[in-house]
Parts: structure tokens; sequence; C-alpha cells
């Protein structure tokens, strides 16, 4: 097994937190349809920087190609095991601890750098409720979206991991995050989903 993989499959994550912008909708696509189906897989929360009404049919392209159920997130959802949640547009997703289960909540404060879902947001709050059992990915996009949130991530003890600028169709919230000093790995994209496979088939 490569080098490359040991680190992670060392840790029994609680949960995979993604962002990505501009060039993510095929990113992500390529990713979601390489996973293996694990109804026991870690959940994953995705926020897609996209247009109100637009990640609803994003939601069911991915759900159509993936081997785990893919859903548009919902306010108050609770978070199930080989789930994956996508942010809706125009809201920001997070994560809440509720006693013994954690649940979505969205909201719709004010845009932050811009956007509505915010990447930091997410990554924030799972930071807070997984601690160091978190993965945290970010992928193509412009802008910054992301750093801040990787920031908390890393305080909290889980792992980052940017796409590298061969791979991303825009580096900006990859670039970001690897200049502020909160990733972990760089990878290609490729090399993601051999991670994403390999984590999600133990």
């Amino acid at each position: 097994m490569s080098n490359l993989l040991l680190p992670l499959l060392d840790r029994k994550w609680s949960a995979i937190a993604i962002g990505a912008s501009t060039g993510g909708p095929k990113t992500l696509t390529k990713i979601i349809a390489n996973l293996p189906e694990n109804t026991q897989a870690p959940p994953i929360f995705i926020v897609q920087h996209m247009p109100k009404g637009f990640t609803t049919a994003f939601a069911q392209r991915l759900d159509d190609i993936c081997s785990l159920k893919v859903v548009e997130a919902k306010n108050g959802e609770v978070i199930k095991k080989g789930h994956i949640y996508i942010a809706p547009g125009d809201f920001h997703m997070t994560i809440q601890k509720q006693e013994i289960v954690q649940e979505i909540v969205l909201d719709q404060r004010e845009k932050h750098l811009g956007v509505r879902p915010s990447v930091d947001y997410l990554f924030s709050s799972a930071a807070k409720i997984y601690k160091e059992k978190l993965l945290s990915i970010i992928l193509t996009g412009m802008g910054k979206d992301g750093t801040e949130g990787m920031k908390d991530a890393k305080k909290y003890g889980g792992v980052n991991i940017a796409q590298d600028q061969k791979s991303a169709i825009i580096f900006g919230m990859p670039g970001s995050a690897i200049e502020s000093g909160v990733v972990d790995k760089v990878l290609s994209l490729e090399d993601i989903m051999i991670q994403l496979k390999e984590l999600l088939k133990r």
C-alpha cells in the first residue's frame, strides 16, 4: 500500500467535510462516482458554492451515480452514516450536537466572503463536534473560503487535505489554505479519490 495512504488509514474517521466552488461540480462528480458502497461509512458534508435551486438537481445527479445516499440537506435532519449531505444553495450548513445525535442546521445569516453557503462555517462547526476524527478537504474554487474553517479543524486535531494546483481548475481556495499553513496533505484529484475510496472501504 502506498505510504500516501498510511497516515489516514490509521485513524477512524467520524465525518468528512468537503468544500468547493468554481470547477467543483465536475470535480465532485468524479469523487462521488468513485466511492464504494458502505452503509457504515462516516457522513460526508459538502458545501459547493451554487445558487438556490441548483443544488436540488445536483444532489439528485450525484445520488444517481453514487453507492452512498446523497441528499440535499434539510434543517434539523439527523445525521446518518452512509449519507452524503449537500448544502442547499443560499443556506449556510452547520453541524450541531443534540444529546446523543448530531443534526444539520441551516440558516440564512449574511453571506460570508460573498457566498452562502460557506465552507468556513461548515468546517468550523464540524471541527467542534468531530474534533480529531474530522477529515476536511478543500477543492477547486476562487477566493479563500475554507481557510478559516481549516484553521479551526486543525486547532481541534483534525486532518486537512487540499487539492493540488495541477489538478485544480481554479487554485484560489486550496492555494489560500496551503499558504496559511493549515493543510496536512496536498494531493492531486486522483489521489484524493484513492484516499476516500480506501477510507470508505474499511
